[in-house]
């Protein structure tokens, strides 16, 4: 049996397409190892949202070289590949910079990783795919071969929304959607293996729409999948939150009360500058809409600051709409350039130390608010899914419907079940309770 190493980098669409890629490549014998020295075959599935994204790839490249002459001076050989965005975005430069490389594979092309190890095993060349058939990608998945209690589903790809700071649209390419029939099997595959949460993954999932089908009816349909107790979905965009969607929060009890929902700014200027194609009060009246169906959903967002241009009182506008939502957490960034956008060529760039001092004065205010929406839960009984055995012995970790992560001492007959629990305390990072109901699910 050969080895496969695979590092994920970046958003959970990448760790759905690296399962995805382990899935491929276990019928040509490889199985998954979670160290890459005396791998046969190393994948790095790369990010380029993050800064620096691509020399960080570069790097590891270095360490991996000496890897890769180890395995052949004991006479053996391993095949490297960079997978994912960077690969997207740089794909002939990573071959000419890193020789390294064996092959170079898009997001939505590793379903030719068969026929490229096949060539480079013909030739001792290397490869370079880095074309869009997303829908022919779909057509290639392997059935999934193992699951975990929560399990990730992509049921769209790319996006057409072209925010001045983003590179997705030039490393993911345009909007698609999958088949809602193909969806669907996949979703009973995974519930057979022992999946009883689904999350449902896209660049803009909310923009999902196929044969007239939209995300909610998606949703629909996948709750009255037997063994299917909850479905999440990530990450939305607040131009795709069609009504019908807003609604099924409150009528599907399996849609979990959770919306991950980036506004990015709170300045009107800002976002235009972004090409959001929103305000910061279009964005507070469909949070109004959101609640209206469902009072208690927690809400999470995305914020950039030190935007080029970006002004004290466009800052100031930023915590104003985020003290007026109130989020059960988020997540902040400094802005940093993405080469190939528009925004990496705009004047007024900001200074970092202004850029850090505005990110720090932010993530107090959210990390106030996350403690203070955890807070809130003590004292609370709430639906607790369990997902797996945890680091303290005699504890087991589940998530609340907000997707808390909580601690219990209870025994791991539990895990992919639901069962009520008290909650007693917060710590830094999650809530600690008793059960209910002693070993009885909800």
């Amino acid at each position: 049996m050969k080895k496969l190493y695979v590092k994920t980098y970046g958003c959970q669409m990448n760790a759905y397409d690296s399962a995805k890629m382990a899935d491929l490549l276990a019928p040509l014998g490889y199985a998954a190892s979670d160290r890459p020295e005396g791998a046969d075959m190393v994948i790095l599935n790369t990010c380029h949202i993050r800064e620096k994204a691509a020399e960080k790839v570069y790097s590891e490249l270095g360490r991996l070289k000496a890897l890769k002459a180890q395995k052949a001076q004991g006479g053996g050989r391993m095949l490297l590949a960079v997978a994912g965005c960077v690969a997207q975005a740089e794909g002939e430069e990573i071959l000419a910079r890193a020789p390294v490389v064996d092959m170079v594979v898009g997001p939505q092309s590793y379903h030719r990783l068969p026929e490229m190890i096949a060539r480079s095993a013909r030739e001792a060349g290397r490869a370079l795919e880095t074309d869009f058939p997303a829908l022919e990608k779909f057509d290639s998945l392997m059935p999934p071969a193992s699951s975990g209690i929560s399990a990730f589903l992509t049921v769209q790809e790319g996006c057409d929304k072209f925010c001045t700071f983003c590179v997705v649209p030039y490393t993911r390419g345009s909007e698609q959607s999958r088949p809602p029939e193909d969806i669907l099997r996949e979703a009973r595959q995974l519930a057979d293996k022992g999946a009883r949460e689904i999350v449902l993954l896209g660049q803009n999932v909310n923009a999902y729409e196929a044969g007239g089908w939209s995300l909610a009816k998606l949703c629909d349909a996948i709750a009255a999948i037997e063994g299917i107790l909850r479905i999440r979905y990530t990450t939305s965009h607040p131009r795709d939150m069609a009504q019908d969607l807003i609604a099924a929060h409150g009528s599907n009890p399996k849609l979990m009360p959770y919306l991950h929902l980036p506004v990015q700014s709170g300045s009107d200027a800002v976002l235009e500058a972004m090409n959001r194609q929103h305000g910061g009060d279009d964005y507070r009246r469909l949070i109004e809409r959101i609640r209206d169906a469902r009072p208690d959903i927690a809400l999470t967002s995305d914020f950039i600051v030190g935007f080029p241009g970006e002004s004290d009182a466009d800052f100031d506008a930023t915590l104003r709409l985020v003290r007026d939502i109130g989020y059960a957490t988020a997540f902040s960034f400094k802005y940093s350039k993405r080469p190939g956008t528009p925004a990496s060529t705009m004047r007024k760039q900001i200074p970092e130390d202004v850029k850090a001092a505005r990110l720090d004065v932010l993530q107090k205010l959210l990390l106030k608010q996350q403690y203070d929406f955890d807070d809130s839960q003590i004292g609370k009984t709430v639906p607790v899914l369990f997902e797996k055995t945890a680091r303290d012995h005699g504890q087991i970790m589940g998530r609340t419907p907000y997707l808390q992560p909580v601690h219990v001492h209870a025994g791991a007959a539990l895990i992919g079940q639901v069962a009520e629990v008290k909650i007693a305390k917060r710590t830094a990072n999650s809530l600690h309770g008793e059960l209910a109901k002693q070993g009885v699910p909800a």
